[in-house]
C-alpha cells in the first residue's frame, strides 16, 4: 500500500502543476488554484494559535446543503471549538466563502501527504466529517495516524465505485480510516458489508432536515405577493436552454391564465437575453421590477441568486431544471412545499428523484407533449395537484431525522 500511496501522492502533485497551467486559459480552473493559493493564509489569520476546532469538507454547493444541519448543530452545542469548512469546488467555496456558519472557510488544499500534515497541524481537529462521496486517502490516513475521529455522513455508495472493484484495493483501505459511517439507505450498507465493514447506521439524508427548515423560515416575498395574485403558478428553477426551450413554447401557446417563474441557473445577460427575447406574452426582470404593476405581467425571470427557495413557497407546481442536460438539481426544495414537482428524464443516482418519482409525486417528461399534458391536468384538475404536492410533503416528513442520529453519534465522542 505505501508504493500505492506514494503513486497517488505523485499524481496529485502532478495534478496541481497541470491545473496550474489550464487556469491560465479556464476562469473556473483559475479560481481552484488560486483559491487553495490563500488557504493556509487565510488559517492563520481566522484561527487561534492551539485553536480546538471542528472540521467539515464538502465538495460543492449540495454537500455544503447535506452538511448545513449539522454544522448549525454543532455551532451550539459546542461553542468552544471553532468550526472549519472546506470546500472542493469553487462554485462552492465562491457562494459560501463568507457563511457565518463557520469560524473559518476555505479551499481544501490538494491531498498530498505533505499537504494533510500542514492542514490538520493548523486546525487541529478533535473530529472530521466528510460529506456524501468525498474521500481523499491522504487526508483520511492522516487522521487515522493522529487516532482523530472521522465520521462519513449521507453517504451513498453503488457497485460501479472503485472500492467494490478488484483493483480498488487502495481506496477500499482508505475507507478503514473512517471512525462510522452514516449512510442514506440499506443498499449502502449491504455493499460496505460486502467488504467487511460494520460500523455503519443507515441514517437517511441530512438534505431532509435542511429543507424542512425552510417552511420554518419568513419567506414572504413583496413582489412575488404583487406578482402572483391568485392565479396558478409555476416556477421553473435552476433551468438550462432544453428545459427553457420547452417552458417557452407552453408560455406562448398556453390560453390559460398562469403566472410562470423562471430562474435559470446561467444568468449571464446574454442568456437572459435569450430568454426574454423568445417569450412572446408580457415578461420583466426581477433586476427591471421598480414601481411596476406586477400583476399585468405573465413571467418573471430571476435574474439574480438567492431568491429561489422563497419563490418555491408561492408556486402551485415547480419545474426543476437540469435533468435534460447536466444533472438534476435540487428537487426537494420546492417539494417541501407540498407541491407537484416536474423534472426532466435523466434522473437516475438522485435517490429522492428516484423514489418521488415511484410514488408519483416528482413527474419526469421525456419532451414538450408530456410538459404540455401535465400542465394542462392540473389546470383542469385542481385536486390532482394538492394530491401530487401532499405526496411530496409526506415523504419529506418520513424522512426526517438523520441530523440527530449524527449529534447523538457525535455527543460520544466529544
Amino acid at each position: 500500500m505505501m508504493l500505492l500511496r506514494f503513486v497517488y501522492t505523485v499524481l496529485m502533485t502532478l495534478s496541481w502543476y497541470g491545473l496550474k497551467v489550464i487556469a491560465l486559459f479556464q476562469p473556473k480552473i483559475k479560481l481552484f488554484v488560486s483559491g487553495r493559493k490563500k488557504t493556509f493564509a487565510d488559517l492563520e489569520a481566522k484561527l487561534p494559535v492551539d485553536t480546538k476546532s471542528i472540521w467539515m469538507h464538502v465538495a460543492s454547493l449540495g454537500e455544503f446543503e447535506q452538511g448545513l444541519p449539522i454544522l448549525e448543530r454543532l455551532k451550539t452545542s459546542y461553542p468552544d471549538h471553532k468550526i472549519v469548512l472546506t470546500f472542493f469546488s469553487p462554485s462552492g467555496y465562491e457562494v459560501k466563502k463568507n457563511t457565518p456558519i463557520a469560524d473559518a472557510v476555505v479551499y481544501l488544499p490538494m491531498d498530498t501527504l505533505s499537504n494533510a500534515s500542514r492542514f490538520l497541524d493548523k486546525i487541529n481537529p478533535e473530529l472530521a466529517i466528510f460529506i456524501k462521496y468525498e474521500i481523499w486517502p491522504n487526508y483520511l490516513y492522516r487522521l487515522q495516524q493522529r487516532n482523530i475521529p472521522t465520521l462519513l455522513v449521507s453517504a451513498r455508495f453503488s457497485k460501479k465505485q472503485i472500492y467494490f472493484k478488484p483493483y480498488g484495493g487502495f481506496m477500499r483501505n482508505s475507507l478503514k480510516s473512517i471512525s462510522h459511517f452514516f449512510v442514506q439507505e440499506e443498499g449502502s450498507k449491504a455493499l460496505l458489508e460486502s467488504i467487511n465493514f460494520k460500523n455503519i447506521t443507515v441514517s437517511g439524508d441530512t438534505r431532509f432536515d435542511r429543507v424542512s427548515e425552510i417552511l420554518k423560515q419568513d419567506n414572504q416575498l413583496d413582489f412575488m405577493d404583487r406578482f402572483r395574485t391568485d392565479k396558478f403558478c409555476l416556477v421553473a428553477g435552476s433551468t438550462w436552454p432544453e428545459d427553457e426551450e420547452i417552458m417557452i413554447n407552453f408560455i406562448n401557446t398556453t390560453q390559460d391564465p398562469i403566472k410562470f417563474v423562471i430562474a435559470p441557473h446561467q444568468i449571464k445577460q446574454a442568456h437572459i437575453d435569450n430568454i426574454t427575447n423568445a417569450i412572446t406574452k408580457k415578461s420583466i426582470c426581477y433586476t427591471q421590477l421598480d414601481n411596476e404593476d406586477l400583476s399585468q405581467f405573465d413571467v418573471l425571470i430571476i435574474d439574480t441568486i438567492g431568491l429561489l427557495t422563497k419563490i418555491y413557497s408561492y408556486a402551485s407546481a415547480a419545474y426543476v431544471g437540469g435533468g435534460f442536460a447536466t444533472g438534476l438539481h435540487n428537487t426537494l426544495e420546492p417539494a417541501v412545499f407540498g407541491i407537484p414537482v416536474i423534472i426532466g428524464p435523466n434522473f437516475k443516482g438522485f435517490k429522492e428523484a428516484e423514489d418521488l418519482v415511484g410514488q408519483k409525486g416528482i413527474l419526469p417528461i421525456s419532451g414538450q407533449e408530456k410538459f404540455n399534458h401535465l400542465m394542462n391536468g392540473f389546470i383542469a384538475d385542481p385536486k390532482s395537484v394538492e394530491k401530487t404536492g401532499q405526496i411530496n410533503s409526506n415523504y419529506i416528513t418520513n424522512n426526517l431525522g438523520a441530523t440527530s442520529l449524527v449529534m447523538a453519534h457525535i455527543s460520544q465522542i466529544l
